[in-house]
């Protein structure tokens, strides 16, 4: 257990910054999912949930929740996923 000023505090730090991240990380995951889901089947609105995605990803960027490189490959693998026909 820490025993200075500094290291709780840090904890503390460390807790929140955890907790946002997972609530960004996980809507993004939901995003993705989505936009997989309907990219599969076809779906009309597909174009509109893969933007919806794209937008998650680089929101999750943008707060530091995921590195840069991470978020590129994560668009990148769903924009070369095709609509099955």
């Amino acid at each position: 257990m820490a025993n200075n000023k500094s290291a709780i505090k840090r904890i503390r730090q460390i807790e929140k910054r955890r907790l946002r991240n997972r609530l960004v990380i996980g809507s993004m995951r939901t995003a993705l999912k989505k936009a997989r889901t309907a990219a599969e089947t076809s779906a009309e609105d597909a174009t509109a949930l893969l933007r919806a995605a794209t937008s998650a990803v680089d929101k999750a960027v943008s707060k530091g929740a995921i590195k840069r490189t991470t978020g590129s490959r994560y668009i990148a693998r769903l924009a070369n996923r095709k609509p099955v026909a």
